[in-house]
């Protein structure tokens, strides 16, 4: 799997041979370069104190949020580990959060949304600290964002609850139990039915597909139950966690990327397939414009891993 990468849009990506559609996106390169930009930063699976490198992954998750100008962090889920926050005052946010991602180009919006480990905590608790730290923005457990990003061409943004789906939790210590998660799927369904943005983004913390099979890999409920609406709905990208490292793969047109890898990480399996998968602690990098979907993968020295573009289709 290449380190860089430029990936055109779905329908050709569908349809084209490899050799036109690599002719193709490499024409587009100066066009993609001119265009204004959103840029932001993505880290999932990352409250240990500290530990398991989480600290170096946020002294480069600010710089590199400085050097871009992000204008806010999305956090991919298991926020708080092993079992989230216990209340408003836990010792977590402080050793796991502010202590931790206390540059100043990282106090800007946190978009927020749970995991797995999350819900072993107190959830309404990390609802509710938003008032305590207006840079946590975690205001239902899934809601919708719309972003400019220049020329007139928006983007809309879709955080979901992903842990109610998946059913080998009820009944444990993630209580998931008593969410509504057909009421969610109907919210999204007629979310993104609606929206007349040019480029729709869902954001989860579980993945739908990976470079990798198993068990804690692909999430058959999601297949079942989110895949089908982003097809039918033209979503470009699928943002995920919760696999702790970091992946890229394109398929039925659309582009999967695993950000799970702010702590503990996790190996690659060998046979991975895919555009791109490392087990390198680090984070997200995205540069997001009206022509393309940029994101870059950093490891916890600041080395770009892999970079890739995700043309408008």
């Amino acid at each position: 799997m290449s380190a860089r990468k430029l990936l055109i849009p779905r329908r050709k990506f569908l349809a084209g041979s490899a050799a036109t559609l690599a002719l193709s996106a490499l024409a587009r390169v100066p066009a993609l370069a001119r265009a204004p930009s959103l840029p932001y930063v993505v880290i999932g699976d990352w409250g240990r104190n500290g530990a398991d490198d989480q600290r170096e992954v946020g002294v480069q998750l600010g710089k590199t949020a400085g050097k871009i100008g992000s204008r806010f962090t999305i956090s991919a889920g298991d926020n708080f580990y092993e079992d989230g926050v216990a209340d408003l005052v836990d010792p977590q946010w402080q050793s796991s959060f502010e202590a931790i991602y206390a540059a100043p180009s990282l106090m800007t919006p946190w978009h927020v949304i749970l995991g797995n480990h999350d819900y072993r905590g107190d959830v309404e608790a990390q609802l509710g600290y938003g008032a305590i730290s207006p840079r946590w923005r975690l205001p239902a457990r899934y809601y919708q964002r719309s972003e400019a990003l220049g020329g007139g061409v928006g983007a809309d943004y879709f955080y979901l609850d992903t842990s109610p789906f998946v059913t080998r939790y009820r009944g444990t210590k993630v209580k998931i139990d008593g969410q509504d998660t057909a009421a969610q799927v109907a919210w999204l369904d007629r979310a993104l039915g609606a929206s007349k943005a040019a480029w729709k983004i869902v954001i989860g913390h579980h993945p739908i597909r990976t470079t990798t099979e198993g068990a804690e890999q692909n999430t058959p409920e999601l297949i079942g139950q989110v895949k089908p609406l982003l097809e039918r709905h033209g979503v470009h990208v699928y943002i995920n966690g919760h696999v702790h490292n970091q992946q890229h793969l394109a398929v039925d047109g659309v582009h999967y990327i695993t950000s799970g890898a702010g702590s503990q990480t996790i190996a690659v399996p060998a046979g991975a397939s895919g555009q791109f998968a490392s087990a390198s602690h680090g984070f997200m990098s995205v540069d997001h414009s009206a022509d393309a979907f940029r994101f870059a993968f950093i490891d916890e020295a600041g080395k770009e891993l892999y970079r890739a573009a995700i043309a408008r289709g």
